[in-house]
């Protein structure tokens, strides 16, 4: 399954950011092979509003078929959700915690945003 998870960082033992919309980096990981690579979030980290749905669609275009994250606003979450990416909340610890986490069952898909638009 190819998963895009929220970093502050460039690898797999960086901090997950608990952000969506602004967070600093996706790592996106193929979980069967475990081969990964990092897409940076700048221009939403940055962006004035709307950081949500310009990260939602970034994602979405490339082909991955969830998200794990700590929280996601109500933008982002309907950004994903048209797109068909399930978004998984709550994940902690480093983007390996958050994919072990994960794998475990210990993420379960998110019906809806859990936190408000404009949550820094």
């Amino acid at each position: 399954m190819k998963l895009a998870v929220t970093s502050q960082g460039d690898n797999l033992q960086s901090s997950l950011d608990p952000r969506f919309g602004r967070a600093r980096h996706f790592v996106i990981v193929d979980t069967e092979t475990g081969a990964f690579s990092v897409v940076d979030n700048t221009v939403s980290l940055n962006a004035a509003q709307g950081a949500g749905i310009q990260a939602g669609k970034r994602v979405a275009e490339l082909g991955v078929e969830g998200v794990i994250t700590g929280h996601v606003g109500p933008k982002a979450f309907s950004t994903l959700k048209a797109a068909g990416v399930k978004i998984h909340t709550g994940a902690s610890g480093t983007v390996a915690d958050a994919i072990e986490q994960f794998k475990t069952g210990k993420l379960a898909a998110a019906a809806s945003a859990d936190v408000e638009g404009h949550w820094a």
